[in-house]
């Protein structure tokens, strides 16, 4: 899998949407209750759904994040063999978090650091999208990802 960003609102025609989420000053991850992996929030934009809508309501579902700032960062093409996928990735600082709506989600939890590759569904973008918002936005103060 291969992960290229772009500046926020060039790519044009989004498919996913990506949450980078902070709370009380860690990351905030959610894990599928089919997968024993981390992820970001995130999804599929819906038919008539802004890729700001679709984030702010992929949040609360895989979350439970109630009162939050989010705001576009960045966009990006995830890449296979198999073909290629648009996405646009909003940065969110949850203010409160309430039980977790009936969803995938099985659970949530902060992170002081990126898990390690093995423990995220996602290795080949979660942490290129962790990387770039941390060096461009300055906005997870997170420590280096595990070696």
């Amino acid at each position: 899998m291969q992960c290229h960003i772009s500046p926020a609102g060039t790519l044009g025609t989004y498919k996913y949407v990506v949450v980078l989420s902070e709370y009380n000053g860690a990351l905030l991850l959610s894990r599928h209750r089919d997968r024993r992996t981390w992820e970001t929030q995130g999804g599929h934009i819906e038919p008539g759904e802004t890729p700001e809508d679709a984030a702010k309501r992929e949040l609360y579902e895989e979350s439970g994040a109630v009162d939050f700032d989010i705001r576009v960062g960045f966009d990006y093409c995830a890449a296979d063999d198999r073909g290629h996928a648009n996405g646009m990735v909003f940065l969110a600082s949850i203010k409160d978090l309430a039980p977790l709506p009936e969803s995938e989600m099985a659970e949530v939890q902060t992170f002081d650091a990126l898990p390690p590759d093995a423990q995220l569904t996602y290795p080949g973008i979660t942490p290129v999208l962790y990387r770039y918002a941390k060096e461009h936005f300055k906005l997870f103060p997170i420590k280096e990802e595990p070696q």
